[in-house]
């Protein structure tokens, strides 16, 4: 890999806390380091896609850096869906075991009592885009979106938390999704 693509973070806003704001950085760099691994784009066009991820996501709004590079290499909207799948599928590449891809994720009911009982979690899967598709009891937790490095990095953090509070080691699910589901179910889990 020819680029270094971690140069120091922004001060966190106060609106997101430190830890928060280091997992969503991370996440940043990792896809960043994924998607020029496997040449989906070229560094320069990765750069400024990580430049204006970094700068949406100090403004308070988040994104996934996915997206935000099948738009800077010009991808229209008529096509976006199909640019972001490409990239999300070359990414999952890099990760063994490859998150599979399901087509029906939009069609799960939202795990409001889960979100509940973990507040700082529902934020921080607003933060990384990451919604859980299901919680069955907090045994079984499934998270998905476009990007499978944000949603495994937020399945992680879902089975410290959970891990932590209920001393269970439940069994989580990490798994692809289209951009529409993921568009869908981003703005009905995180009111967007």
């Amino acid at each position: 890999m020819s680029a270094e693509f971690k140069i120091p973070p922004q001060a966190p806003e106060s609106s997101v806390s430190e830890a928060s704001a280091a997992i969503v950085e991370s996440c940043l760099v990792k896809t960043a380091e994924a998607l020029s691994q496997v040449g989906a784009a070229s560094d320069d066009d990765i750069f400024k896609a990580l430049t204006m991820a970094r700068e949406a996501q100090n403004n308070g709004k988040p994104v996934d850096l996915i997206e935000i590079t099948a738009r800077v290499l010009g991808h229209d909207e008529e096509h976006i869906s199909k640019a972001i799948s490409e990239l999300s599928s070359a990414v999952a590449t890099t990760m063994s075991p490859s998150p599979p891809y399901i087509p029906f994720a939009n069609k799960l009911i939202a795990p409001s009592a889960f979100y509940e009982s973990f507040d700082a979690l529902h934020r921080l899967g607003k933060l990384l885009l990451v919604p859980v598709l299901y919680a069955e009891d907090t045994d079984a937790i499934a998270t998905g979106s476009v990007n499978p490095i944000a949603a495994k990095i937020f399945s992680e953090q879902v089975y410290q938390v959970v891990s932590k509070r209920f001393g269970i080691r439940p069994f989580i699910t990490v798994v692809r999704m289209d951009y529409e589901s993921w568009s869908f179910l981003c703005r009905k889990h995180f009111e967007f």
